[in-house]
């Protein structure tokens, strides 16, 4: 299977090394923020991963769908569009799946955050938020992954309504607000944790990347899948799409 990588970042190289070290993946070109990317750019390919920056991926995606090669997006930033992206992929005929994070156990951390979250929904005397912890690189604050957990906690908790990060010096933080905190400091890849406590007990589920390639693998694996998937039924997916029908 031919890959196109749009942004060579650290992201991107990563993502070529787990495509190079595999004998059934190779990658067909390497197009970079700087790039000029028109349709054309992916005549060969069979799959794109985009690795980019917001601003980028949203210019760079006319072309992309308009190629009808599928594409895999872990770019973040751009939540708020997602409704508008999901309509651009149906009405082109295109497929895109995008995640936050694509490391298998960064997902599987999340589930298990959710179920803990609607566990604790019927006992007023459990809180819950969630924190993260970045390199100080890192654009997007919160991270997308934190704020994905904070959807899926609001999801499976009717105690909670809302997402607060930044408190306030005027009022202190309301009971169904969710606190999502960031800290962004030297090289870290990525520390995520969901905080549970009750006047008897503490509860902290966390997740730690060790290194990229968990990322990168995962990126290639859901493009695999994704091509699968545009050849039969075309559209917009997410990674819990992916690992829906695998553990299934």
């Amino acid at each position: 299977m031919k890959y196109a990588l749009v942004g060579f970042g650290k992201m991107g190289r990563q993502v070529a090394e787990v495509i190079e070290a595999s004998d059934e993946h190779e990658v067909d070109v390497v197009l970079d923020v700087d790039a000029e990317i028109t349709q054309e750019s992916f005549a060969g390919s069979d799959v794109i991963i985009d690795f980019t920056v917001r601003d980028a991926f949203l210019a760079n995606l006319p072309a992309m769908l308009a190629s009808r090669v599928p594409v895999v997006v872990g770019t973040t930033g751009w939540d708020a569009e997602i409704p508008d992206v999901r309509k651009m992929v149906e009405e082109t005929g295109a497929s895109c799946l995008y995640s936050a994070n694509f490391s298998l156990g960064v997902n599987i951390f999340l589930r298990t955050v959710r179920e803990v979250a609607r566990m604790i929904a019927p006992f007023d005397s459990f809180d819950i938020a969630f924190s993260e912890q970045h390199h100080t690189a890192k654009a997007d604050f919160p991270s997308g992954t934190a704020l994905r957990a904070a959807e899926m906690i609001l999801g499976a908790n009717s105690r909670k309504n809302s997402i607060i990060s930044q408190l306030s010096t005027d009022r202190k933080i309301a009971p169904d607000e969710l606190q999502v905190a960031a800290i962004r400091i030297g090289s870290v890849f990525g520390q995520h944790a969901a905080h549970i406590n009750s006047e008897f007990d503490d509860i902290v589920i966390s997740h730690t990347a060790r290194n990229r390639s968990g990322f990168a693998g995962g990126a290639v694996q859901a493009g695999r899948w994704l091509a699968d998937k545009h050849a039969s039924n075309p559209g917009f997916y997410t990674m819990d799409d992916f690992l829906d029908e695998v553990l299934a």
